[in-house]
Protein backbone atom coordinates (compact mmCIF):
# COMPACT_ATOMS: atom_id res chain seq x y z
CA UNK A 1 0.00 0.00 0.00
CA UNK A 2 1.32 3.42 -0.96
CA UNK A 3 2.17 5.94 1.72
CA UNK A 4 -0.48 8.39 0.45
CA UNK A 5 -3.16 5.68 0.66
CA UNK A 6 -2.16 4.82 4.22
CA UNK A 7 -2.32 8.51 5.15
CA UNK A 8 -5.79 8.85 3.64
CA UNK A 9 -7.07 5.77 5.47
CA UNK A 10 -5.62 7.03 8.76
CA UNK A 11 -7.17 10.47 8.23
CA UNK A 12 -10.53 8.92 7.34
CA UNK A 13 -10.49 6.83 10.53
CA UNK A 14 -9.68 9.91 12.63
CA UNK A 15 -12.60 11.80 11.08
CA UNK A 16 -14.81 8.74 11.60
CA UNK A 17 -14.00 8.96 15.33
CA UNK A 18 -14.84 12.66 15.15
CA UNK A 19 -18.27 11.85 13.73
CA UNK A 20 -18.90 9.26 16.45
CA UNK A 21 -18.05 11.70 19.25
CA UNK A 22 -20.14 14.50 17.71
CA UNK A 23 -23.05 12.15 17.14
CA UNK A 24 -23.05 11.03 20.76
CA UNK A 25 -22.73 14.67 21.83
CA UNK A 26 -26.24 15.46 20.58
CA UNK A 27 -27.85 14.24 23.81
CA UNK A 28 -25.27 16.07 25.94
CA UNK A 29 -25.77 19.33 24.02
CA UNK A 30 -29.55 19.12 24.27
CA UNK A 31 -29.52 18.41 28.00
CA UNK A 32 -26.70 20.86 28.75
CA UNK A 33 -28.34 23.67 26.80
CA UNK A 34 -31.62 23.22 28.66
CA UNK A 35 -30.01 23.05 32.10
CA UNK A 36 -27.51 25.92 31.93
CA UNK A 37 -28.68 27.95 28.93
CA UNK A 38 -27.54 27.45 25.30
CA UNK A 39 -24.96 30.23 25.16
CA UNK A 40 -23.71 29.54 28.68
CA UNK A 41 -23.21 25.94 27.64
CA UNK A 42 -21.15 27.02 24.62
CA UNK A 43 -19.14 29.47 26.72
CA UNK A 44 -18.26 26.84 29.33
CA UNK A 45 -17.57 23.93 26.97
CA UNK A 46 -15.28 25.96 24.72
CA UNK A 47 -13.21 27.21 27.62
CA UNK A 48 -12.94 23.67 28.97
CA UNK A 49 -11.96 22.45 25.50
CA UNK A 50 -9.18 25.03 25.30
CA UNK A 51 -7.91 24.31 28.81
CA UNK A 52 -7.75 20.51 28.51
CA UNK A 53 -5.50 20.83 25.46
CA UNK A 54 -2.86 22.93 27.25
CA UNK A 55 -1.29 19.91 29.03
CA UNK A 56 -1.33 18.06 25.70
CA UNK A 57 0.54 20.94 24.04
CA UNK A 58 3.14 21.02 26.84
CA UNK A 59 3.62 17.24 26.66
CA UNK A 60 4.00 17.27 22.86
CA UNK A 61 6.53 20.11 23.09
CA UNK A 62 8.62 18.19 25.64
CA UNK A 63 8.58 15.10 23.44
CA UNK A 64 9.45 17.24 20.38
CA UNK A 65 6.49 15.86 18.44
CA UNK A 66 4.65 19.14 17.95
CA UNK A 67 4.90 21.79 15.28
CA UNK A 68 5.85 24.60 17.64
CA UNK A 69 5.85 27.94 15.80
CA UNK A 70 9.34 29.44 15.69
CA UNK A 71 9.50 31.87 12.80
CA UNK A 72 7.48 35.05 12.55
CA UNK A 73 5.51 33.60 9.65
CA UNK A 74 4.62 30.43 11.60
CA UNK A 75 3.39 32.47 14.54
CA UNK A 76 1.38 34.71 12.23
CA UNK A 77 -0.18 31.69 10.49
CA UNK A 78 -1.19 30.15 13.83
CA UNK A 79 -2.69 33.40 15.11
CA UNK A 80 -4.55 34.01 11.84
CA UNK A 81 -5.90 30.45 11.69
CA UNK A 82 -6.91 30.51 15.36
CA UNK A 83 -8.76 33.82 15.03
CA UNK A 84 -10.60 32.83 11.86
CA UNK A 85 -11.53 29.35 13.10
CA UNK A 86 -12.58 30.67 16.52
CA UNK A 87 -14.82 33.37 15.07
CA UNK A 88 -16.40 31.01 12.54
CA UNK A 89 -16.91 28.29 15.17
CA UNK A 90 -18.62 30.76 17.50
CA UNK A 91 -20.90 32.04 14.72
CA UNK A 92 -21.79 28.53 13.50
CA UNK A 93 -22.63 26.96 16.85
CA UNK A 94 -24.54 29.97 18.15
CA UNK A 95 -26.55 30.24 14.92
CA UNK A 96 -27.53 26.65 15.56
CA UNK A 97 -28.59 27.57 19.10
CA UNK A 98 -30.61 30.51 17.76
CA UNK A 99 -32.44 28.14 15.41
CA UNK A 100 -33.56 26.06 18.38
CA UNK A 101 -34.87 29.14 20.21
CA UNK A 102 -36.82 29.98 17.03
CA UNK A 103 -38.47 26.57 17.08
CA UNK A 104 -36.35 24.43 14.77
CA UNK A 105 -36.83 20.69 15.07
CA UNK A 106 -33.92 18.32 15.69
CA UNK A 107 -34.53 16.74 12.27
CA UNK A 108 -34.32 20.04 10.41
CA UNK A 109 -31.23 21.01 12.42
CA UNK A 110 -29.47 17.75 11.58
CA UNK A 111 -30.31 17.92 7.88
CA UNK A 112 -29.72 21.61 7.19
CA UNK A 113 -26.53 21.85 9.27
CA UNK A 114 -25.09 18.89 7.34
CA UNK A 115 -25.70 20.75 4.09
CA UNK A 116 -22.06 21.79 4.39
CA UNK A 117 -21.40 18.62 2.38
CA UNK A 118 -22.87 20.51 -0.60
CA UNK A 119 -21.31 23.88 0.15
CA UNK A 120 -17.74 22.69 0.82
CA UNK A 121 -17.12 21.31 -2.71
CA UNK A 122 -18.52 24.51 -4.23
CA UNK A 123 -16.27 26.74 -2.10
CA UNK A 124 -13.37 24.35 -2.71
CA UNK A 125 -13.53 25.03 -6.44
CA UNK A 126 -12.48 28.62 -5.78
CA UNK A 127 -9.47 27.28 -3.84
CA UNK A 128 -8.54 24.96 -6.73
CA UNK A 129 -9.69 21.82 -4.90
CA UNK A 130 -10.48 19.15 -7.46
CA UNK A 131 -13.97 17.64 -7.19
CA UNK A 132 -14.20 14.24 -8.89
CA UNK A 133 -17.34 12.69 -10.34
CA UNK A 134 -17.44 10.18 -7.49
CA UNK A 135 -17.54 13.01 -4.93
CA UNK A 136 -20.39 14.73 -6.79
CA UNK A 137 -22.39 11.48 -6.83
CA UNK A 138 -21.46 10.82 -3.19
CA UNK A 139 -22.79 14.23 -2.15
CA UNK A 140 -26.08 13.61 -3.97
CA UNK A 141 -26.47 10.20 -2.30
CA UNK A 142 -25.57 11.71 1.09
CA UNK A 143 -28.16 14.48 0.76
CA UNK A 144 -30.86 11.91 -0.02
CA UNK A 145 -29.69 9.81 2.93
CA UNK A 146 -29.70 12.81 5.26
CA UNK A 147 -33.21 13.74 4.16
CA UNK A 148 -34.51 10.22 4.84
CA UNK A 149 -32.70 10.12 8.17
CA UNK A 150 -33.59 13.56 9.51
CA UNK A 151 -36.77 14.86 7.87
CA UNK A 152 -40.21 13.51 8.65
CA UNK A 153 -42.60 15.03 6.12
CA UNK A 154 -42.14 18.05 3.83
CA UNK A 155 -39.27 20.46 4.52
CA UNK A 156 -40.67 23.92 5.21
CA UNK A 157 -38.30 26.88 5.43
CA UNK A 158 -38.71 29.52 8.11
CA UNK A 159 -36.49 31.89 10.09
CA UNK A 160 -35.03 29.03 12.13
CA UNK A 161 -34.09 27.10 9.02
CA UNK A 162 -32.45 30.19 7.53
CA UNK A 163 -30.23 30.31 10.62
CA UNK A 164 -29.36 26.65 10.07
CA UNK A 165 -28.37 27.23 6.45
CA UNK A 166 -26.15 30.11 7.58
CA UNK A 167 -24.75 27.73 10.20
CA UNK A 168 -23.95 25.20 7.44
CA UNK A 169 -22.26 27.96 5.44
CA UNK A 170 -20.17 28.92 8.47
CA UNK A 171 -19.13 25.30 9.11
CA UNK A 172 -18.16 25.04 5.43
CA UNK A 173 -15.77 27.97 5.78
CA UNK A 174 -14.46 26.40 8.99
CA UNK A 175 -13.61 23.20 7.10
CA UNK A 176 -11.99 25.14 4.24
CA UNK A 177 -9.96 27.28 6.68
CA UNK A 178 -8.63 24.19 8.44
CA UNK A 179 -7.74 22.66 5.07
CA UNK A 180 -5.85 25.84 4.18
CA UNK A 181 -3.87 26.15 7.42
CA UNK A 182 -3.81 22.52 8.63
CA UNK A 183 -0.41 21.63 7.19
CA UNK A 184 1.19 24.93 8.23
CA UNK A 185 0.38 25.05 11.94
CA UNK A 186 0.29 22.74 14.94
CA UNK A 187 -3.16 21.16 15.03
CA UNK A 188 -3.48 20.96 18.81
CA UNK A 189 -2.44 24.60 19.25
CA UNK A 190 -4.90 25.68 16.58
CA UNK A 191 -7.67 23.70 18.23
CA UNK A 192 -7.01 25.15 21.68
CA UNK A 193 -6.78 28.70 20.34
CA UNK A 194 -10.05 28.46 18.42
CA UNK A 195 -11.85 27.23 21.55
CA UNK A 196 -10.67 30.15 23.70
CA UNK A 197 -11.73 32.63 21.02
CA UNK A 198 -15.11 30.94 20.44
CA UNK A 199 -15.70 30.73 24.19
CA UNK A 200 -14.87 34.37 24.85
CA UNK A 201 -17.06 35.50 21.96
CA UNK A 202 -19.93 33.33 23.29
CA UNK A 203 -19.72 35.38 26.48
CA UNK A 204 -21.63 38.21 24.74
CA UNK A 205 -24.84 36.29 23.84
CA UNK A 206 -24.60 34.50 27.20
CA UNK A 207 -24.83 37.81 29.06
CA UNK A 208 -27.52 39.24 26.75
CA UNK A 209 -29.89 36.28 26.40
CA UNK A 210 -29.09 33.66 29.06
CA UNK A 211 -28.42 36.14 31.89
CA UNK A 212 -30.60 39.02 30.65
CA UNK A 213 -27.82 41.60 31.06
CA UNK A 214 -27.26 40.67 34.71
CA UNK A 215 -23.47 40.20 34.75
CA UNK A 216 -23.50 39.19 38.42
CA UNK A 217 -24.95 35.82 37.35
CA UNK A 218 -21.56 34.99 35.84
CA UNK A 219 -20.26 34.31 39.34
CA UNK A 220 -22.90 31.62 39.76
CA UNK A 221 -21.63 29.48 36.90
CA UNK A 222 -19.62 27.40 39.37
CA UNK A 223 -22.83 25.81 40.66
CA UNK A 224 -23.17 23.86 37.42
CA UNK A 225 -19.97 21.97 38.29
CA UNK A 226 -21.37 20.58 41.54
CA UNK A 227 -24.64 19.40 40.02
CA UNK A 228 -24.29 15.90 38.57
CA UNK A 229 -27.04 16.48 35.99
CA UNK A 230 -25.31 19.50 34.44
CA UNK A 231 -21.70 18.41 35.08
CA UNK A 232 -21.81 15.32 32.82
CA UNK A 233 -23.08 17.07 29.66
CA UNK A 234 -20.72 20.01 30.28
CA UNK A 235 -17.68 17.76 30.64
CA UNK A 236 -18.65 15.67 27.63
CA UNK A 237 -19.18 18.78 25.55
CA UNK A 238 -15.92 20.37 26.71
CA UNK A 239 -13.57 17.39 26.79
CA UNK A 240 -14.96 15.01 24.17
CA UNK A 241 -16.91 17.13 21.68
CA UNK A 242 -14.42 20.02 21.76
CA UNK A 243 -11.08 18.81 23.11
CA UNK A 244 -11.11 15.44 21.34
CA UNK A 245 -13.42 15.71 18.30
CA UNK A 246 -12.54 19.16 16.98
CA UNK A 247 -8.84 18.41 17.44
CA UNK A 248 -9.32 15.14 15.55
CA UNK A 249 -11.03 17.13 12.81
CA UNK A 250 -7.98 19.37 12.37
CA UNK A 251 -5.57 16.42 12.41
CA UNK A 252 -7.74 14.21 10.19
CA UNK A 253 -8.34 16.84 7.54
CA UNK A 254 -4.61 17.11 6.80
CA UNK A 255 -4.60 14.03 4.62
CA UNK A 256 -7.92 14.42 2.82
CA UNK A 257 -9.73 16.51 0.27
CA UNK A 258 -12.09 18.82 2.24
CA UNK A 259 -15.11 17.51 0.28
CA UNK A 260 -14.34 13.93 1.32
CA UNK A 261 -13.67 15.08 4.89
CA UNK A 262 -17.05 16.83 5.07
CA UNK A 263 -18.81 13.65 3.90
CA UNK A 264 -17.17 11.55 6.61
CA UNK A 265 -17.98 14.11 9.31
CA UNK A 266 -21.63 14.21 8.16
CA UNK A 267 -21.90 10.70 9.62
CA UNK A 268 -22.46 12.45 12.95
CA UNK A 269 -26.15 12.47 11.95
CA UNK A 270 -26.09 8.68 11.78
CA UNK A 271 -24.34 8.33 15.12
CA UNK A 272 -26.70 10.80 16.79
CA UNK A 273 -29.57 8.52 15.79
CA UNK A 274 -27.67 5.43 16.92
CA UNK A 275 -26.86 7.16 20.22
CA UNK A 276 -30.56 7.77 20.71
CA UNK A 277 -31.14 4.10 19.96
CA UNK A 278 -28.63 2.96 22.61
CA UNK A 279 -29.02 5.67 25.29
CA UNK A 280 -32.69 6.63 24.96
CA UNK A 281 -34.08 3.35 23.63
CA UNK A 282 -35.40 4.95 20.44
CA UNK A 283 -36.15 2.73 17.44
CA UNK A 284 -35.04 3.22 13.84
CA UNK A 285 -37.76 3.30 11.20
CA UNK A 286 -37.24 1.69 7.80
CA UNK A 287 -36.82 5.17 6.24
CA UNK A 288 -34.15 6.14 8.79
CA UNK A 289 -32.34 2.82 8.30
CA UNK A 290 -32.20 3.40 4.52
CA UNK A 291 -30.94 6.93 5.20
CA UNK A 292 -28.11 5.60 7.37
CA UNK A 293 -27.12 3.03 4.76
CA UNK A 294 -27.10 5.65 2.00
CA UNK A 295 -24.84 7.92 4.07
CA UNK A 296 -22.37 5.11 4.69
CA UNK A 297 -22.50 4.20 0.98
CA UNK A 298 -21.77 7.83 0.04
CA UNK A 299 -18.70 7.93 2.29
CA UNK A 300 -17.38 4.65 0.86
CA UNK A 301 -17.93 5.86 -2.72
CA UNK A 302 -16.08 9.10 -1.97
CA UNK A 303 -13.08 7.04 -0.84
CA UNK A 304 -13.10 4.63 -3.81
CA UNK A 305 -12.91 6.56 -7.07
CA UNK A 306 -14.47 4.14 -9.55
CA UNK A 307 -14.36 6.86 -12.22
CA UNK A 308 -10.63 7.44 -11.92
CA UNK A 309 -9.76 6.17 -15.40
CA UNK A 310 -12.30 8.44 -16.99
CA UNK A 311 -11.09 11.60 -15.28
CA UNK A 312 -8.40 13.79 -16.77
CA UNK A 313 -5.38 14.30 -14.63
Amino acid sequence: MEKSSKTEIKSALILFITAVVWGCAFVAQSVGGELVGPYTYNFIRYLIGGLVLIPVIIFRDKKSISHKPVTKKEKKDLLTAGLICGIILCVATNLQQVSFTLGSTAGNAGFLTACYIIIVPIIGIFFHKKVGINIVISVIIAVVGLYLLCIDGPLKFNAADTCLLLCALAFSFHIITIDNFGNRVDGVRLSSMQFFIAGLLSFIPMIVWDMHMDITLVFGIGRFFVDYHSLIPILYGGIMSCGVAYTCQIIGQKGLNPSVASLIMSLESVFSVLAGLVILGELLTLKETIGCLLLFAAVVLAQINIFKKKETK
